[in-house]
């Protein structure tokens, strides 16, 4: 039992409560909590930037199933398949845990795109303060993640490793201590939040948020994923790695193309 004496006792049940069939979860509540904190973050930031409450309600409704249904498919297909195919009402069970948010990222950029669009509403403004959202809910997300253990590191005998003693996480082995990989994410997005929050008005351009969150969270995910305990793909690289390369890349030359090409931001005088 590595560490075990050293570390962090976490013992809650994944489950909020069991009333019948209805069995609620800190991982789904974690994400209404988000949702909400996220809008409330990014409401006059949104309307500095033209974008009125009707807006934003207009396209968060699609964008949350966007994402969820994103976010969940795009776990899915990088796991084995075989036990999905064998019980397809696993693929939607969200509850169990499992979202890979590159998957929700994809989803909701291209249904900001359609609803915008067909809405006549600002869509770079609109992708900017998605941005910011996105930070603050994935924040929220991770503490779900940190109660459920499904997002750990390897063993270790840090003094802050998690042993997760509830037989109802997810994490391999009860009497292991883990890196609590979860909270190093938790940390991550702080940081980035912070970053993007106070370049917020500093960007000359609609859409540099934007790339700029992907930048730096794809940087993130290169680095964290380097503990977290996911089976190694190409190069030496995890699966959401190889897809943070990508995301990096693309948030280069979208920072460029929207620096070189976008519309300059014009900030209403609302007051926060």
């Amino acid at each position: 039992m590595l560490g075990v004496l050293a570390s962090i006792t976490i013992n809650i049940d994944p489950i909020i409560f069991q009333l019948g069939p209805l069995s609620p979860r800190w991982y789904g509540l974690m994400y209404v909590v988000g949702i909400i904190v996220g809008v409330w973050v990014v409401q006059s930031y949104a309307n500095r930037l033209g974008i009125n409450g009707d807006q934003i309600q207009t396209v968060l409704g699609p964008a949350i199933v966007a994402g969820l249904i994103g976010g969940r498919l795009y776990y899915v297909v990088q796991q084995p398949l075989e036990p999905f195919l064998r019980d397809p009402i696993r693929i939607i069970a969200v509850w169990e845990g499992g979202m890979a948010f590159y998957g929700a990222i994809f989803a909701v950029a291209l249904t900001l795109v359609i609803v915008c669009r067909l809405n006549k509403i600002p869509l770079w403004p609109m992708i900017d303060t998605a941005a910011i959202f996105a930070v603050v809910g994935q924040f929220f997300g991770r503490i779900g993640n940190v109660i459920n253990g499904d997002i750990v590191g390897p063993p270790t005998d840090l003094p802050w490793g998690f042993v997760y003693t509830h037989p109802g996480s997810f994490v391999p082995d009860h009497t292991v201590a883990y890196h609590p990989a979860g909270i190093y994410e938790m940390f991550f997005n702080v940081i980035l939040f912070l970053i993007i929050w106070n370049l917020r008005w500093r960007v000359q351009k609609t859409g540099m948020i934007f790339a700029l969150y992907l930048i730096g969270y794809s940087l993130g995910q290169f680095l964290l994923f380097f503990i977290r305990t996911e089976p190694i793909l190409f190069l030496g690289l995890k699966q959401a790695q190889q897809t943070a390369v990508v995301v990096f890349v693309a948030g280069l030359l979208l920072l460029w193309w929207r620096w070189r090409k976008g519309s300059s931001i014009n900030v209403a005088r609302v007051k926060e």
